[in-house]
C-alpha cells in the first residue's frame, strides 16, 4: 500500500500588490508567469526586475501549467505530503506540492500538471495555490 495524499491545511500566503494579478488568476485556474518584455525570458518568483537583465518591463503571461518534476521530498510525519521543485516547459523551477497521487510513486522527470488547492480552511479560506499533480499516461 503507497502513502496516499491526504488533504491538508495549507497556510495562507502573504499577498503583496504586486502580485495580485497572480493570486487573481490563481483563482480562475490559471498559472501565470512573468515574461521580460527586452530579453524574452521567463521568471518565477514573479518580481517587477527582471533576473536575468534587470530591467523593470516585465508582463504577466498564462503559463501551459505543465512540467516536470526536478526533485521531490516526500513528508510522512503527521499528514502525508510531497514538496518538489517542479521545471516548467517554459524553463523556470517553483516550488510547489505534488498532490492527488500516491506519493510513493513521484519521481525525478516526472510529467505533471498544474492544479489549484485553496489554502487556509473552512473557517478562514485563503487563495488557490498552485501545486502539481502527475499526468496520466
Amino acid at each position: 500500500m503507497g502513502t496516499t495524499y491526504q488533504e491538508r491545511t495549507m497556510k495562507i500566503p502573504e499577498i503583496h500588490p504586486e502580485h495580485k494579478e497572480y493570486w487573481a488568476a490563481a483563482a480562475d485556474g490559471k498559472l501565470l508567469l512573468k515574461q521580460c518584455d527586452s530579453c524574452g525570458e521567463y521568471h518565477y518568483y514573479p518580481r517587477v526586475i527582471c533576473p536575468y537583465c534587470m530591467t523593470d518591463k516585465t508582463s504577466w503571461v498564462e503559463a501551459k501549467g505543465t512540467g516536470s518534476v526536478y526533485t521531490y521530498s516526500v513528508m510522512r510525519r503527521g499528514v502525508p505530503y510531497a514538496i518538489a521543485f517542479v521545471e516548467l516547459d517554459e524553463g523556470p523551477r517553483m516550488m510547489t506540492n505534488i498532490v492527488d497521487c500516491d506519493l510513493d510513486t513521484v519521481h525525478i522527470n516526472q510529467r505533471v500538471k498544474v492544479v489549484f488547492k485553496q489554502s487556509g480552511d473552512q473557517g478562514n479560506p485563503g487563495p488557490y495555490i498552485p501545486c502539481f499533480t502527475p499526468v496520466e499516461g
